[in-house]
């Protein structure tokens, strides 16, 4: 295993930001690591990268003990932190030629280049840091976490600031790399881990909640089922409330989305109102829990 976590605690005072959790991530896996703000993220992050100390466990990158040999372990791992450290006076490539010669590299102008492609700094290459946008800023810091081809890449809200079509170069980024890296990835874009992660390990008040595949996840709830209905008509929304298998109904101009605990019968249900009301259908299906209803479901309980 790439990470392994056991029986960590981080203490601030009298608050526990980090309460005994465990948990294990392999190579070539992009874990998702969710959570509401305050509830033990970075604080997470920063023990797995060294940079802050737990108070108690256990914490392996490539089977090196990070605290007993915390510079061995930094050699190991890539870090974008969610508050990017840049040198705003130093131009980009003098930047990363620099964290190149802090790595040690020995091909640092050949690594450098390489690495500006690869996270499309190619023509921003020449300018101050400083004179970036905050989406480009992103990239330098990402640039620099790679810069030494580490097996584990820590990344704290690495999309932050991007525009969609730099999301989407990102994301591709990031999924090349996981073939032959561990990739422990946090974002409030819920949207954006369901499209670069195939499990999630949701935190919430220093606990880890859930910690299973997304698919898993999303389908674990008793008694959560959807069924998505789009009418080409307008229809009263209270014909929906009446069905008997519906539980609650949100909307969307004409299309619904109607919990259920049998979704089989309410397509019946959704059918015979149809033709009943003389409505036509344009699509009817079941869906699963969206990463959002399972996320606002396990970190918003008391």
């Amino acid at each position: 295993m790439s990470i392994s976590i056991s029986n960590l605690s981080k203490n601030y005072g009298i608050q526990k930001a980090v309460n005994n959790i465990s948990f294990n991530v392999n190579k070539g896996e992009i874990v998702g690591f969710l959570g509401p703000n305050g509830a033990g993220k970075s604080t997470t992050m920063k023990m797995i990268t060294g940079y802050l100390d737990a108070d108690a466990g256990n914490i392996q990158v490539c089977g090196i003990n990070v605290t007993k040999n915390n510079v061995e372990s930094k050699k190991k791992i890539g870090y974008l932190p969610e508050a990017n450290p840049l040198y705003f006076e130093m131009y980009v490539r003098e930047y990363l030629l620099f964290t190149a010669g802090v790595h040690q590299l020995k091909n640092s102008k050949e690594r450098t280049e390489e690495i500006i492609k690869t996270v499309g700094l190619t023509l921003e290459a020449n300018k101050k840091i400083g004179q970036l946008s905050k989406g480009y800023k992103q990239r330098v810091g990402l640039a620099a976490a790679l810069i030494h081809e580490p097996e584990v890449l820590i990344l704290d809200e690495p999309t932050s600031g991007l525009d969609p079509n730099q999301i989407i170069e990102i994301r591709n980024v990031i999924k090349a790399l996981a073939k032959n890296k561990t990739v422990l990835f946090s974002s409030h874009i819920l949207q954006e881990v369901e499209a670069i992660c195939d499990r999630v390990i949701i935190i919430n008040k220093g606990n880890i909640v859930a910690d299973d595949s997304l698919q898993n996840l999303q389908l674990a709830k008793a008694g959560q089922q959807f069924v998505s209905v789009t009418f080409q008509e307008d229809i009263d929304i209270s014909d929906l409330k009446n069905l008997q298998a519906a539980i609650n109904i949100s909307s969307n101009g004409n299309t619904f989305r109607i919990q259920t605990n049998d979704a089989e019968n309410l397509r019946k249900q959704i059918l015979k109102l149809s033709i009943d009301k003389n409505l036509n259908i344009v699509s009817l299906q079941n869906q699963n829990n969206s990463l959002e209803d399972v996320f606002r479901d396990l970190t918003t309980s008391a």
